[in-house]
């Protein structure tokens, strides 16, 4: 999670709600007016209100975790998608993040497996293939009998870098490597496509 896109400021109300409202700032896509106005929805709410709401984060950081699988979120060890029996268990569709399956899954397009990679490779942020889980999806493809990959990172300059360095790894490997079909965006994010985008990019996946 970044930093805070503002300094902490002296409040009328005291520093316990300025260390508040920079704290709610830290949060993706929030502005100062926004960290207030959630601050002031704690302020206003009950104890009983606030208890569940600190108690609701408490409980995410205590109880999720990474698959050890796929790497997806998830309380368990394995995820319910990696023990679901029903689903395609040669195929794995490799993704960025978590919140990519969430938008996969929406589609109800998808019925293989996921493999989520933590990122992508983006030298000039200072993340490598080391970083993510690169070398754990190489194992799964050479151990678990994987007979396609779709590569399903984001169609940007770094997601699809990361998408053929793979490529490349397993390029001497017995598997079929795929990408999505270009439906979506050249930029674009997989998590706020449309379901109906995402469907068509898995159902039209092409050779990579």
């Amino acid at each position: 999670m970044g930093g805070s896109q503002f300094e902490q400021q002296e409040h009328p109300y005291g520093n316990a709600v300025a260390t508040l409202i920079s704290e709610f700032g830290k949060l993706p896509g929030i502005g100062r007016k926004s960290a207030e106005r959630l601050a002031n929805y704690v302020l206003n709410a009950s104890a009983t209100e606030a208890d569940a709401l600190a108690g609701a984060i408490l409980q995410v950081k205590e109880r999720v975790r990474r698959c050890g699988i796929c790497f997806n979120l998830t309380e368990d060890e394995v995820c319910r998608i990696c023990r679901d029996a029903r689903r395609e268990q040669h195929i794995v569709c490799v993704v960025e993040q978590p919140g990519d399956v969430v938008a996969l899954e929406s589609s109800g397009a998808w019925g293989g497996l996921y493999h989520v990679l933590g990122g992508k490779i983006a030298p000039l942020e200072g993340v490598g293939p080391e970083d993510l889980t690169i070398h754990q999806l190489v194992h799964r493809i050479r151990k678990q009998g994987i007979t396609e990959v779709v590569m399903a990172t984001n169609p940007t300059l770094e997601g699809d870098g990361t998408a053929l360095f793979i490529t490349n790894l397993v390029q001497n490997d017995n598997v079929n490597v795929t990408r999505l079909a270009r439906g979506i965006a050249s930029g674009s994010v997989l998590e706020f496509a449309n379901r109906e985008m995402l469907a068509d990019a898995l159902k039209g996946r092409q050779q990579f």
